[in-house]
């Protein structure tokens, strides 16, 4: 499953981007990267999905955290590849379950391919800094999708 997780984060990062750049609807875009050629496996497109609305679900609650930590950089001004790489992360080493270290490196890999020369060093230091919050952050979104109507 890991260069599969690899591969749907690749495209969970995709899907967030243009949900956050031009806001289309998360369902239309899910579903046409799920077409494209050759089409992701049945796992890549169910982790995706999961990454995607999960972050998409709490992207507020990410975004005031990820803010606290990168207080120089309003966060409408942080390039939209390193926003949303930041709110991936953050998630998944906070209710994905997912090895802090593993999402951090992920992200930074990620940032490397389709950041600029600057944005692995900018991911690796927010999400470094928002690790002794993991907790708090986890138990924030937590309680936030326990008092979201199902």
């Amino acid at each position: 499953m890991k260069g599969e997780r690899r591969l749907a984060r690749h495209l969970a990062l995709q899907i967030l981007y243009e949900v956050d750049a031009v806001g289309h609807p998360v369902e239309r875009v899910l579903q046409n990267n799920c077409l494209r050629e050759p089409a992701p496996s049945p796992r890549i497109q169910a982790y995706c999905r999961k990454v995607v609305l999960g972050v998409l679900g709490c992207r507020d609650l990410l975004d005031r955290y990820i803010q606290a930590r990168a207080q120089e950089w309003p966060l409408e001004q942080v390039a939209l590849v390193d926003r949303n790489l930041l709110r991936l992360a953050l998630y998944e080493f906070t209710v994905g379950n997912i090895p802090h270290k593993v999402a951090i490196n992920e992200a930074v890999e990620l940032a490397k391919t389709f950041g600029s020369d600057s944005a692995p060093r900018f991911v690796n230091g927010v999400l470094g800094a928002l690790l002794v919050q993991r907790r708090e952050i986890t138990q924030a979104i937590k309680s936030q999708e326990a008092a979201q109507p199902s």
